[in-house]
């Protein structure tokens, strides 16, 4: 009987051990779920080289979405254009046991146009399926191949590419023939494989059990803790186009070479910049003049066609048309100016990306074209795709980069302008006069400069009434009500708006026995602490540094005296500054405040420093003072 009780014992295991497949949810180690929302189980992805137009991609990946939170990864997508193909694809759908509930035909993979936002022509395409699936936790596998017929760039290798991803298995193969170069980046301390395999070699980079991080505020990015590498090609043919990028240089040579005969100008065009820069006193004047033209004759489309999305459209055709993306604007504005006289550059820029590695030369690192007017005694540097900012302002986004200029000579590494704490100001005066209630009307005259410019200049553009939602969001007025307010930008040739505002409040003062408690720092308060974190991972940054300086005049209410006003305070860190004082003056209470917030990037072992510095501005911007009833 013991014999056949162990026997049923076994068939049972046996039974139940197959029952349980190989994405079962349980074989996950649990020091990986931890802080995980998704678990990649298996990724493997090859790129063999053929040569320098041609390759295979192949990619295989399982991912397991524990809950709600990986909802995001819930596809699979796959784009392709003319020179490239995505076939072989395949998909299933598991349970939490690993169980299949679904096989995916090719019928169930859904093709379409990838055309972004603002793009007129675009040939790029997207081959997608959603899994469409919500009883958590499940698996998803899926494959597919990709040809190229053209190459610009190889792929890079990321796995861990988000919070709450957590990797069992990742790896990458790269092969490329021996005849041929390329160059990487990695991740510090990643080992790398390689073995001559007939006429290739092979290079093979992975990682295992890789844990979660958990969401860390202010983070700099991933990429100092997480396993990575980019690669890029030394030689490629793309569109009829061969390249040599082995360094900046060349690649710019390449750009030029592309940009050959592209600054032709139509006559009339000719004849309007020669009117326009008539009695133009110096060569900074002619090119404000031609910027503004620029401005109002063309709009920003898209245009990414093959070697279109590194050749600009002709200025003749932009001159017909009125309209292009970033690099037919920037060669159009070139090609006017050139008409003037006056020599540019093409500017290869990262838009909201970090700069260029001086040392590492690939087309992955841009995404953007400005224009660069080198002048005797200064630069100007010119994004030519609004129609709004001012001459000389290229946005918080594409300053201080390390940027490529194609010249005639090739392509030189420079930097675009570096906008301080002090550029990006915001500075603003409040006027408060109680009534005998101890309502108040209020009056607020605020001037925003470069990055806060660029922040607000969408209140120009937006509705009246989104005006109004947008301001009574900014405000922290309680019970307030708006009676007027204006927006402008006094000189369109700087970076600077006006902001004015006219409301009313009633609950500005709080009272208790005979007397009244006033929040100094009405408008602009830091709201909330920074909450501190043990043993960060990562390193942290602002968005851009910036100084505030607010300057609020109460009259102190009929019947009332100062019976008690906070101490100056004064908190200065490598973070920033920040100081707030109050005096009276005859009948009125002035409070002052500055803050100045520093942007560098930071290591994690600082961040509950940071903490500490912003907890005692949070605290100073709730200082009350008490104002007491005349007897």
């Amino acid at each position: 009987m013991r014999i056949v009780i162990l026997f049923v014992i076994g068939l049972f295991l046996i039974k139940e051990t197959k029952s349980q497949g190989i994405y079962d949810v349980n074989k996950i180690p649990p020091d990986l779920l931890k802080d995980a929302s998704l678990v990649i189980r298996y990724e493997n992805q090859t790129y063999d080289i053929k040569n320098p137009g041609n390759a295979v991609y192949d990619y295989k990946i399982a991912v397991t979405l524990l809950n709600k939170s990986a909802e995001g990864a819930s596809n699979m997508y796959e784009f392709y254009d003319k020179f490239s193909n995505v076939y072989n694809l395949k998909a299933t759908l598991y349970d939490s046991k690993g169980s299949k509930v679904k096989e995916y035909k090719s019928s169930d993979f859904k093709d379409r146009s990838a055309v972004s936002s603002g793009s007129l022509y675009e040939d790029s395409r997207v081959k997608f399926l959603d899994f469409l699936y919500n009883n958590y936790p499940y698996t998803i596998e899926y494959s597919y191949s990709t040809e190229y017929s053209g190459i610009r760039f190889y792929p890079s290798w990321k796995p861990v590419s988000s919070w709450g991803t957590a990797v069992e298995k990742s790896e990458y193969t790269f092969r490329i023939p021996e005849t041929m170069t390329f160059k990487y980046l990695k991740s510090t301390g990643l080992k790398t494989d390689s073995l001559k395999v007939k006429d290739k070699i092979q290079y093979k980079w992975s990682c295992e059990n890789v844990k979660a991080l958990e969401y860390e505020p202010m983070s700099a990015g991933i990429a100092d803790v997480s396993p990575w590498v980019t690669l890029a090609p030394n030689q490629f043919e793309y569109d009829n186009s061969k390249a040599n990028i082995e360094n900046w240089d060349n690649l710019g040579t390449w750009l030029s070479g592309l940009n050959n005969g592209a600054q032709a100008l139509p006559e009339s065009v000719k004849l309007k910049v020669q009117n326009l820069i008539k009695g133009a006193a110096t060569p900074k004047d002619k090119i404000k003049l031609l910027y503004n033209y620029l401005q109002s004759n063309t709009r920003y489309v898209g245009v990414q066609l093959g070697i279109g999305g590194y050749k600009p459209i002709a200025a003749e055709k932009v001159a017909a048309v009125n309209y292009g993306d970033c690099k037919a604007l920037s060669n159009y504005m070139k090609a006017l100016l050139q008409e003037a006289g006056i020599k540019s550059n093409l500017v290869v820029i990262g838009n909201d990306m970090p700069s260029l590695n001086k040392k590492f030369a690939s087309l992955s690192q841009a995404n953007h074209m400005i224009l660069c007017v080198p002048l005797e005694k200064d630069t100007t540097w010119l994004e030519c795709t609004s129609q709004f900012v001012p001459m000389g302002y290229i946005g918080n986004d594409n300053s201080d980069r390390t940027v490529l200029l194609v010249t005639e000579a090739g392509g030189k590494l420079a930097q675009t302008p570096y906008y301080s704490p002090a550029n990006n100001y915001q500075k603003r005066i409040t006027k408060v006069n109680f009534d005998e209630e101890g309502s108040a009307n209020i009056s607020l005259e605020t001037q925003y400069g470069f990055a806060q410019y660029e922040e607000n200049l969408r209140m120009t553009l937006i509705e009246p009434t989104e005006q109004r939602k947008s301001l009574m969001n900014s405000l922290s007025i309680p019970n307030m009500q708006i009676s007027s307010f204006s927006f402008n930008q006094p000189n369109k040739e700087a970076a600077v708006l006006n902001e004015k505002v006219d409301l009313k409040a009633s609950q500005i003062l709080t009272k208790g026995g005979d007397k009244l408690f006033l929040t100094l720092n009405m408008t602009n308060r830091q709201e909330s602490a920074v909450t501190p974190i043990e043993n960060r991972k990562t390193y942290f940054n602002v968005k851009y540094g910036y100084s505030d300086e607010d300057e609020i005049i109460y009259n102190i209410p009929k019947g009332y005296k100062v019976e008690f006003m906070p101490k100056d305070v004064v908190i200065e860190s490598e973070f920033g500054k920040y100081t707030a004082k109050v005096v009276q003056k005859d009948n009125s209470l002035i409070y002052s405040r500055t803050k100045t917030i520093n942007n560098k990037k930071y290591p994690p072992e600082k961040y509950n420093d940071y903490v500490a510095f912003s907890k005692k501005i949070y605290q100073a911007d709730k200082q009350k003072g008490i104002l007491a009833k005349i007897e």
